[in-house]
């Protein structure tokens, strides 16, 4: 167990920061900005918890694990450089987006088919998930852009891609059926 005794150290007083394998970056650069939104969206799975009860606050909470594990991993770059580390490198796995997918899977199988576009809110719950949504797109844009110049794991982007859909589909379940509909061109 890690413990924090301090929580600054004045290291990136001159704007970089420590990655997971001891590199210093700049705290822009596309990795920290990838990770960085990755918190940002646990961040909003937090206050979408304030809203949340039973089944959908304990999903919501493994989310908010596996987000830190995602931190983890995108904090630590050089995967072939793994076992050079001395301690086990945390990793997403295919069994976290696998479980995921399951959980898309049960909660939109009583749902209605959609046949409209649907309007972020609702109840406040379906709101802040929508939020969560939005957030969680971000991360993904920005890690599938690092991956484009870095090594990334593959499981995280797909833990990504899936994770805007499961709080889709959530939301959907928070408004109980009283999605807020599209209507094109409504106040023209």
């Amino acid at each position: 167990m890690v413990v924090l005794n301090k929580i600054y150290t004045r290291t990136g007083d001159k704007g970089e920061t420590a990655l997971g394998n001891g590199a210093r970056v700049a705290k822009f650069s596309p990795r920290v900005a990838a990770y960085g939104t990755v918190d940002e969206t646990n961040a909003t799975v937090g206050l979408a918890r304030l809203h949340a009860t039973g089944e959908m606050d304990a999903g919501l909470a493994r989310i908010q694990n596996d987000l830190f594990d995602l931190g983890a991993d995108l904090c630590r770059p050089e995967m072939s450089k793994d076992g050079e580390a001395g301690y086990p490198v945390l990793r997403m796995i295919p069994s976290q987006v696998e479980r995921l997918e399951a959980e898309i899977d049960a909660m939109n199988a009583p749902l209605a088919p959609l046949r409209s576009f649907i309007l972020p809110g609702g109840t406040a719950l379906a709101a802040q998930l929508h939020l969560c949504r939005t957030v969680s797109r971000r991360a993904e844009r920005l890690t599938v852009e690092l991956a484009t110049v870095e090594e990334v794991n593959e499981a995280a982007v797909r833990y990504l891609n899936r994770l805007s859909d499961w709080f889709f589909v959530a939301a959907r379940v928070a408004n109980e059926g009283g999605d807020v509909l599209w209507v094109p061109g409504a106040n023209r």
